[in-house]
């Protein structure tokens, strides 16, 4: 299973674990709804941040993989360069 959905699912059951218990809660209405838009706020922000560095690492791997091709690509050019002098 991939990282982004194991991440995903432990976000998302941890956002209904939390809203679920804030809900069964003895409070008022108005205030158990700021807990869940508080809540609510936090979570989003997270998962935001867990996505951008999910994003962060595969563009790196991506800048990686291309240099490395690059690279590579050169040596072949180089190589057939010699070849045919």
């Amino acid at each position: 299973m991939s990282l982004g959905k194991v991440l995903l699912g432990t976000l998302a059951g941890v956002a209904v674990g939390a809203m679920l218990g804030v809900l069964f809660a003895p409070e008022k209405g108005s205030v158990t709804r700021k807990k869940i838009s508080r809540k609510g706020d936090d979570y989003a922000d997270s998962l935001k941040e867990k996505f951008n560095e999910f994003v962060d690492g595969i563009t790196e791997k991506f800048e990686e993989v291309k240099e490395s091709v690059k690279e590579k690509v050169e040596e072949e050019v180089e190589k057939e360069k010699s070849a045919m002098s």
